[in-house]
């Protein structure tokens, strides 16, 4: 017998798995989410899987499908200023020496009310610490909606007794079923980039043009990017990113206009796979906490929620 507290080896190295299911006209949606960082683990639509997923054992390669906040992305060296102060904050991207999504990745989420089949609330608490002296909470409700799509509600309520900067995101990794990575075309309506430096922190931005503009459309192929993208179209009051298959069935990330910004990870390294892809939802870019950019701010007992999701989309 295992002692209390203690994970056996049924037990994912995420912690606990929650299920969500509907049945929908188009198939059975199903999701499955982790109470680590409150990450998406899985997404399906009548058998067709539209996220990235990773084995039991292993914890989420490149962040995926983690929630991200008091910010997402990089905060450059881990330092930031307040009221004239410098805050350093851990460094948890050694390889870039910043401190990268936020403080509830390495956090179990627990649920919130009462769960049901199709709906569930995960939160988190974010405790005054060093580089962070705030307290708020941090809570993800997904739900499944009448046509299998999947939606996200990210609120975060300060329960401190400080004004606390803040800014959200996630990390979800998108596929459409078995179609390889390299076949899909990616869509984001995003009319501007954000330049980098080495360390991957914002130094300007620019138009986007030629290969680095997505809004008609790219076959993936054996592009690589990290990037993020804002200036972005709307279309009926979201902001839309996609991947589609060469049947023209695919998959689309939408968001609601507070998330303004747009992080576009093509990579090569998530475990099995030759390309994955993340489209990430933030409400402010890499390093807001020093350059204010998309920065928001909490008085006490005051909220913020905005929302994000995924549809599939049949072939015409």
């Amino acid at each position: 017998m295992s002692a209390p507290g203690y994970a056996t080896a049924a037990v994912p190295a995420t912690g606990t798995q929650y299920q969500l299911v509907r049945d929908t006209p188009t198939g059975r949606a199903e999701a499955k989410i982790a109470a680590l960082a409150g990450a998406l683990r899985s997404y399906s639509v009548d058998g067709t899987e539209y996220v990235e997923t990773y084995a039991d054992s292993s914890l989420p390669p490149s962040a995926c499908g983690i929630l991200l906040a008091p910010w997402p992305n990089r905060v450059a060296g881990g330092q930031w200023t307040l009221d004239g102060r410098t805050q350093q904050l851990d460094i948890t991207e050694p390889s870039l020496g910043n401190a990268s999504h936020g403080l509830l990745r390495n956090t179990g989420y627990t649920p919130a009310g009462t769960p049901t089949a199709g709906s569930l609330t995960l939160q988190a608490e974010i405790f005054p610490q060093h580089g962070y002296p705030f307290h708020l909470v941090h809570a993800a409700t997904y739900s499944l909606d009448d046509d299998g799509g999947l939606r996200v509600r990210q609120h975060l309520t300060n329960v401190g007794g400080a004004r606390a900067p803040f800014a959200l995101g996630s990390h979800p990794f998108l596929r459409v079923g078995s179609v390889p990575v390299e076949d899909l075309t990616l869509t984001v309506p995003g009319r501007t980039r954000l330049t980098v430096d080495e360390q991957l922190i914002p130094t300007g931005q620019e138009s986007v043009s030629g290969a680095g503009d997505f809004r008609r459309g790219r076959r993936i192929g054996d592009l690589l990017l990290n990037t993020a993208y804002t200036d972005l179209e709307p279309e009926d009051g979201e902001y839309r990113h996609r991947l589609q298959a060469p049947d023209g069935s695919g998959v689309m990330l939408w968001s609601t206009p507070e998330f303004g910004y747009v992080h576009v990870f093509v990579t090569e390294a998530f475990p099995g796979r030759t390309r994955a892809v993340a489209l990430e939802p933030m409400t402010a870019p890499a390093n807001a906490l020093n350059s204010g950019e998309g920065l928001r701010w909490l008085e006490p007992d005051q909220s913020f929620a905005a929302e994000w999701g995924i549809r599939p989309e049949p072939a015409p």
